[in-house]
């Protein structure tokens, strides 16, 4: 039988001390979060427009950056970016400090989710059928009318559901920062087995995750709803 005793036991004043750890790490985490999606779900558009270019020079770059960044870990991506200015050039241009450390991560980060975004944008775009946008020609439109007014609000009903998976992996990714020392949530949580000898503040820890992750869930879910007047 399982034994719970351990959690009868537990100093109030030691709960209280996690949960300011955890809340501490939680919020380092969810700027890590809106700090990405903020930078990567522009720029992931702005890709998805390269790869789709007519000029062979710029698709293929893109093309090519999208699948270096997608076939290569993200914890490979925060090491290389963080270490590599001062292993391969000699300087190293984050510095030894906290924000040094962000800054890198968040540009592994933002980089890392743009591409995959790119990829849900330009599935989205292409899928809608030719024919509305030589239906928006023939009524005088320009193509950046078109694209705003007619075909961007049926490409986010696209791709609501691909985004949401990438959203709620971006939750947990958030953990991997601490490969490069930032002080986010799991590192908080995982700090207390070297300093006091003691696992539960993981499960703590894992119960932040789940409520964020849930939280973004039922977000999602009536945001799909909410697009359904647009049958595509």
């Amino acid at each position: 039988m399982f034994e719970f005793s351990f959690f009868l036991q537990l100093d109030w004043e030691q709960i209280k001390t996690v949960l300011l750890s955890l809340n501490e790490g939680f919020l380092k985490s969810l700027e890590i979060f809106a700090l990405t999606l903020l930078g990567a779900i522009p720029l992931g558009l702005i890709i998805a427009f390269g790869s789709m270019s007519s000029v062979g020079i710029i698709r293929w770059f893109n093309k090519f950056m999208v699948w270096i960044v997608r076939g290569t870990p993200l914890m490979l991506q925060l090491l290389i970016i963080y270490y590599g200015p001062g292993i391969i050039l000699g300087n190293n241009w984050w510095g030894s400090g906290a924000l040094g450390r962000f800054i890198a991560a968040m540009i592994a980060f933002i980089l890392n989710y743009a591409c995959y975004f790119s990829e849900i944008y330009r599935g989205g775009i292409e899928g809608i059928p030719k024919g509305q946008y030589e239906a928006g020609e023939v009524l005088g439109m320009t193509k950046s009318q078109i694209f705003f007014k007619v075909v961007l609000l049926q490409v986010i009903k696209r791709i609501i559901p691909p985004m949401g998976n990438e959203v709620i992996t971006l939750v947990k990714d958030t953990s991997l920062v601490r490969v490069i020392a930032v002080y986010e949530l799991m590192w908080n949580g995982q700090d207390f087995i070297k300093s006091e000898g003691i696992i539960w503040p993981l499960f703590f820890t894992g119960i932040y995750y789940l409520l964020f992750s849930g939280i973004l869930t039922i977000f999602l879910g009536w945001l799909e709803k909410k697009m359904d007047y647009f049958k595509v």
